[in-house]
């Protein structure tokens, strides 16, 4: 399975990444908004690990621009943000699949949660598959 992390922060990208690879995913990344869009309209991943506050297109920009385009609009989104928990409701009503506070998943506390997320959103039947016969 193939996992887009969109980050302008090279630290937690390369973290997130090695945390994904480990696990056996396959692991594309951007560090902006726009590069971001244009991997996940091509390279039609299975899940986008996405951050809000990005350079050239906002994540929030991102995520309206997967969700109107055919080929992106069911694939599984999980924000992962240095904003606060008081934006989660729109984002998720925004067509956001999980949203996780970057405080809340500290290095020192490990990468299970956000594992065990991915790993859940993944293993949802029907999603991944929907998406990749849309865009064929």
């Amino acid at each position: 399975m193939k996992i887009l992390i969109v980050d302008d922060s090279r630290l937690l990208r390369i973290s997130n990444e090695r945390t994904l690879m480990k696990a056996g995913y396959e692991v594309i990344t951007a560090a902006d908004g726009e590069e971001g869009l244009r991997l996940a309209i091509e390279s039609k991943p299975d899940l986008v690990v996405l951050d809000m506050m990005l350079p050239k297109l906002s994540g929030p920009e991102v995520l309206r621009e997967l969700r109107k385009n055919p080929s992106s609009a069911l694939i599984p989104v999980i924000v992962l943000t240095s904003l606060s928990q008081s934006n989660r409701e729109k984002l998720l009503s925004e067509g956001a699949s999980l949203y996780f506070e970057k405080s809340l998943l500290r290095m020192e506390n490990g990468s299970g949660t956000f594992l065990d997320a991915v790993q859940k959103l993944l293993a949802r039947p029907g999603k991944v598959k929907a998406a990749a016969s849309s865009a064929s």
